[in-house]
């Protein structure tokens, strides 16, 4: 997980480590990559986190789902085609977004009332707002209208959105407008400013 790796936009079977190989060095990439993903988090609200992906971070999940389930050869196909699409593809932000509460009594009542919560996750840069979109493949709201507590949402940014998102000290917002949960909060700089890295 070079920096030289850091725009790349697809984990190929090529990219992927001997497991030989990844479990000595296991240690130190992960060590990398909690650098990398400092300022690639954000709270909003008491109870979520947003999780920003990109090519390093899918690359780690890649490796540590062959690492635990030892899958070998087959696994890895697998693996490619549930973390590649988290990729950003240069225009757009991808997060995982996690609803955490400890309380397993509690978190039930909560993700009860939050269906269709990923459809209501914004930005706003500047007063204009871009909807997320949540990864087609998953349907994360059951009939029930039970929300996940694992959510992931794609972020389709406009050319003009995009550099108006990189400009220094840009006033950008991220939250919910989910009635349940209508919680925001301003991007800190250091977060927009490594967000930013993520647009081709």
């Amino acid at each position: 997980m070079s920096t030289g790796l850091a725009m790349k936009r697809e984990i190929t079977r090529e990219d992927i480590l001997p497991m030989a190989a990844y479990e000595s060095e296991r240690r130190e990439l992960r060590r990398d990559l909690v650098a990398k993903k400092k300022f690639r988090r954000q709270d909003v609200g008491p109870v979520c986190t947003f999780y920003f992906e990109s090519y390093d971070t899918m690359w780690a999940q890649v490796h540590e789902m062959l690492y635990i389930e030892k899958g070998g050869e087959v696994q890895i196909e697998d693996e490619l085609r549930a973390y590649n699409p988290l990729i950003p593809q240069g225009r757009e932000l991808i997060a995982t977004v996690m609803f955490e509460i400890d309380d397993e009594r509690r978190r039930k009542t909560f993700l009860s009332k939050l269906g269709g919560v990923e459809e209501t996750a914004f930005f706003e840069v500047e007063g204009e707002r871009i909807l997320g979109k949540p990864e087609e493949d998953v349907d994360r709201t059951t009939a029930a209208g039970k929300a996940s507590s694992v959510q992931f949402v794609h972020f389709p940014f406009t050319d003009a959105q995009v550099a108006k998102f990189r400009q220094p000290g840009t006033r950008v917002v991220l939250g919910f407008t989910h009635p349940e949960y209508s919680h925001m909060t301003i991007l800190p700089e250091d977060v927009r400013g490594a967000l930013a890295q993520d647009f081709a």
